[in-house]
């Protein structure tokens, strides 16, 4: 009895591992996002790509959101890389991340330019009348909403710590918003803020551009892009590369029970094919302003 108990069991086992198969487990692959906003904001935009990124190249990407300072401590733990441009040049000095990809918004492709912005009824209408007032900027490490204003600032010869009668950084999440707003209601008398910060919430109607002055604008430089670190191999680079640049509004994922736009959710229109070069205007302004990868102390 129990020899043909253990053969019958012995059956049914070899027949259960021959219809069930195990399955193949894929290799995971890690993409740090910087926050823009929050977190959760961050989230909510890019999980889609990266869920349909994992389908199309048959693999399992993990999306990780970091903070614009925490990079530098997190990048050699991710295979790619999503920021802004000035964590992209600190992070091709320091660590040997590669370009892949700019990612293409709004009037500016995938440039955008730093701006200066007051109320009209302010009286503020060049660099000049910034003396003597005080102003609001976007993180530090953001390039054309700090970093840019800087630059600006002090090649007219106007020293932020000296010239300003003082100048702070919003704490917290959405930063570009409230500089906007911190402008708006009159707490500042300017703010530093991406172009295309601005235009998009005028489009949403949550402002008035016809109540601003822009006092100044910076240069058109490159904005969000995917870079990729040394540790991929370069023939899965490129095929997430191309992934990138075939990405159009037509393709879709299934996310949370619905089918949406990868893009769309992205808030991008594209993605365009940049080499290291087209980030060397970046790097010029960042030896100006004495910021990272550049800075002396």
């Amino acid at each position: 009895m129990n020899r043909t108990f253990l053969l019958v069991l012995s059956v049914l086992l070899f027949m259960v591992s021959c219809s069930s198969p195990p399955q193949e487990k894929l290799e995971t692959y890690r993409i740090g996002y910087m926050i823009c906003n929050s977190e959760q904001e961050t989230l909510d935009r890019f999980l889609p790509l990266t869920k349909y990124l994992g389908e199309k190249l048959g693999v399992n990407f993990e999306a990780v959101p970091i903070h614009t300072n925490g990079f530098l401590k997190e990048v050699e733990n991710l295979d790619f890389t999503h920021t802004n441009s000035l964590l992209y040049i600190m992070m091709h000095r320091y660590n040997g991340v590669g370009i892949l990809a700019a990612e293409k918004r709004g009037s500016w492709g995938y440039r955008s330019q730093g701006v200066i912005l007051a109320l009209k009824e302010s009286g503020i209408e060049n660099i000049e009348d910034l003396r003597g007032k005080s102003m609001i900027f976007g993180p530090m490490l953001a390039p054309t909403g700090f970093m840019s204003q800087i630059d600006l600032l002090e090649q007219n010869g106007i020293d932020p710590e000296e010239d300003l009668a003082f100048y702070t950084i919003p704490p917290g999440s959405f930063k570009h918003e409230k500089v906007i707003y911190g402008v708006m209601f009159e707490k500042y008398d300017a703010g530093a803020i991406p172009i295309f910060d601005f235009e998009t919430m005028a489009e949403e109607g949550r402002i008035d551009p016809g109540d601003f002055t822009i006092v100044t604008r910076g240069p058109a430089i490159p904005y969000c892009n995917f870079g990729v670190t040394q540790g991929v191999d370069e023939r899965f680079a490129a095929r997430f590369q191309e992934a990138l640049l075939e990405l159009t509004m037509d393709d879709t994922v299934e996310f949370n029970g619905e089918r949406v736009s990868v893009l769309a959710r992205t808030l991008a229109e594209g993605y365009v094919d940049v080499q290291d070069s087209d980030f060397d205007i970046v790097r010029d302004m960042a030896r100006r302003t004495n910021m990272p990868p550049y800075q002396e102390y």
